[in-house]
């Protein structure tokens, strides 16, 4: 069986996201989705938030291939929490060429700390390409519509936290 993660922050997931996991999930008998609570930003979401998130929108928008996708938290280094799911395989998701040179960089650390993990990379869709969750809670803070951006179940947590503020 083959296992591919998909470690990211998440925060929130956007159809670039969703795009990607849909797309691994045709590749590898089962991703995992790897919400990282990365110390170097400052989340809108809590982990268990942006799990919840991300499983509301495989459910609802990935309906034909949400059994074979599971969605977990990690702390610490990628290449050892993938071994700890039986990951042979890291997916990363390009946008454009801008991305490529730290993802790069990141692909051939994990290869030395884990020779037995390799990183695969998957180009976003065209029409996501744009998309990024720094970009969407910055438009969503201003008053901004995130439709076709994010999915619902963004949306609503979204509106929410705008609304609370």
């Amino acid at each position: 069986m083959s296992v591919a993660l998909y470690p990211g922050s998440f925060d929130p997931v956007t159809y670039g996201h969703l795009d990607i996991i849909e797309r691994a999930a045709r590749v590898f008998d089962r991703v995992v989705v790897a919400v990282l609570g990365n110390p170097r930003k400052a989340p809108l979401f809590g982990e268990e938030e942006r799990v919840a998130a991300i499983r509301e929108a495989v459910a609802t928008e990935c309906a034909p291939i949400a059994d074979r996708v599971e969605v977990a938290t990690f702390d610490g280094l990628t290449v050892e929490f993938a071994r700890r799911r039986g990951a042979d395989f890291i997916v990363r998701g390009l946008r454009a060429v801008s991305d490529f040179e730290s993802e790069l960089q990141m692909a051939h650390t994990n290869r030395k700390m884990g020779p037995d993990v390799d990183t695969v990379f998957f180009m976003t869709a065209l029409e996501h390409s744009y998309l990024s969750s720094s970009l969407v809670k910055e438009i969503a803070q201003l008053g901004g519509d995130v439709t076709g951006m994010v999915p619902a179940a963004v949306e609503r947590r979204l509106a929410a936290r705008a609304r609370s503020v």
